[in-house]
């Protein structure tokens, strides 16, 4: 298989849908949706996710080019994500990676990365 990882699964479509995906989910959750100071218009959260995602797997730079360094950890300290946060957050993700029907070893290496990326997220335990 040619190219990197972002290439391999089909570029800014795939990313953009798979993130379109998870913000349906996302408007519904009651616990979510108040951590988005924009909602319910979620387009800038949608367009930042995925230029996120596809830099990070190989894709345009856009996302950095734009708003600096990720930050992650940082950029998500405003808000309360416990565990129920976190695990609402991998349920959303995970409905939307399977609307994408990934090869097996592509979904379980987005996949295991998302997952980390989810639990790297929690900064308290207070529910």
């Amino acid at each position: 298989m040619q190219g990197n990882f972002w290439e391999q699964v089909g570029g800014r479509p795939t990313f953009e849908k798979l993130v379109r995906a998870f913000y349906d989910g996302i408007a519904t959750d009651e616990v979510l949706l108040p951590m988005y100071p924009e909602q319910p218009d979620l387009e800038g959260a949608i367009q930042r996710l995925t230029g996120f995602l596809e830099q990070y797997w190989g894709g345009p730079t856009t996302y950095s080019d734009e708003r600096g360094h990720p930050r992650l950890r940082l950029r998500h300290l405003p808000f309360k994500v416990n565990p129920d946060a976190r695990d609402r957050w991998l349920t959303h993700m995970r409905a939307a990676l399977d609307t994408l029907a990934l090869p097996p070893l592509q979904d379980a290496t987005l996949w295991a990365y998302l997952d980390r990326a989810a639990q790297s997220m929690v900064n308290t335990f207070d529910e």
